[in-house]
């Protein structure tokens, strides 16, 4: 009886991890249509950095070079301790587009970022603001030109896609898979109307609807997620679209140890404590069916007949093999495909390390 009331649940679990993996391909089969303007708009770019000296020297020349016309650089010295500051000030002497914010400590606002971050919005030239992380790099000329076509009237949040370098390890491979998972995630609810995060530092939105939300009023306090909980006050299902053109993908440098992706994932789960209850149902049922389709597989796998097992694990591997397959293609993450199931049990043993890790300690600053 129990065995059985196993198998139903199992059933279940599979079902529900199917419809999420289907609901997710919207953003693969579904071209986002490509809102070309007849001209090129203003475009202010922005990087916050704090102690990033050595990477100021290869994002400022990075961004400097993009084929686009009318675009300001604006640099964010958020209190930094090494030279940074210097570093921007040299890039400013050649450019007459670079404008420089030199952001100090307040008692108010010590080591916060989003404070660092609304000072340099305040300052930004243009109305349409694009965001890239000092560590990362655009693997294109075009990735102004790329996401800033997706503004329009209607479409004031632009989504892209920040990943990781390739590199020959488990952790990277692990590491890529989760990233992966979490743009298919990302973009199929964008798809869908239910936008819930950005990835990384590839973003673009309206200074205007910055302010409309007032910035970061709302989670000040919290010392992480500026990208995140800003979409949470400010998207909806009209004004979000995503950027999937390869030509606009940034890169960064993946975690080299697993306690550096410990860190960067502790932030993350704290940031979404604080999404909106919706999303956190959605995320939270996809999650523990996917962690219950496991436990109960593997119990009826050793104690039911596998000819009744079979068939549906073959299913939800098929599905997900698809889906992810495709996803896989389309934003260029070669290798992930062979690795699913492995992967993927992998990233559910780590993200359940860093669930009890949160509930032991909190970020409170970002690096």
């Amino acid at each position: 009886m129990m065995l059985t009331v196993i198998f139903y649940a199992f059933v279940v679990f599979t079902g529900i991890q199917v419809i999420y993996y289907l609901a997710f391909s919207s953003f693969i089969f579904n071209t986002v249509k490509n809102n070309k303007q007849s001209s090129e708009i203003p475009v202010s770019v922005l990087i916050c950095a704090k102690n990033e000296a050595e990477n100021l020297q290869k994002i400022i020349p990075n961004i400097i070079q993009q084929k686009y016309t009318a675009f300001e650089i604006v640099l964010i010295n958020d209190a930094s301790k090494d030279n940074s500051l210097e570093v921007m000030q040299s890039f400013k002497l050649n450019h007459t587009n670079i404008k420089i914010i030199d952001v100090k400590n307040t008692e108010a606002f010590w080591g916060n970022k989003k404070y660092a971050l609304t000072l340099g919005i305040k300052a930004a030239t243009h109305e349409h603001l694009l965001f890239i992380n000092p560590g990362s790099k655009t693997i294109s000329k075009f990735w102004i030109s790329k996401m800033s076509q997706h503004f329009n009237v209607d479409k004031t949040i632009v989504l892209g896609y920040n990943k990781y370098k390739q590199e020959n390890s488990i952790l990277n491979l692990l590491v890529r898979f989760e990233t992966l998972l979490t743009a298919v995630k990302c973009f199929g609810y964008t798809k869908l109307g239910a936008p819930y995060r950005a990835l990384g530092g590839n973003l673009a939105y309206k200074k205007s609807g910055f302010f409309k939300v007032k910035g970061f009023i709302n989670h000040m306090n919290i010392k992480s997620g500026e990208n995140d909980l800003f979409i949470q006050d400010a998207a909806n299902n009209t004004n979000t679209t995503i950027c999937t053109s390869e030509k606009s993908f940034t890169v960064s440098k993946a975690p080299s140890t697993f306690k550096e992706w410990s860190s960067q994932k502790t932030k993350q789960v704290s940031t979404a404590n604080h999404y909106k209850l919706k999303h956190k149902l959605l995320l939270g049922l996809f999650n523990i069916s996917k962690v219950l389709f496991y436990i109960s597989g593997i119990i009826l796998c050793f104690l039911y007949p596998l000819q009744m097992v079979l068939p549906i694990v073959i299913t939800y591997y098929t599905i997900q093999y698809l889906v992810v397959g495709f996803a896989s293609k389309k934003l260029k993450e070669p290798q992930i495909i062979y690795f699913i199931p492995f992967l993927e049990i992998g990233v559910l043993l780590f993200h359940f390390s860093i669930f009890i890790s949160n509930l032991i300690s909190k970020p409170n600053h970002w690096k």
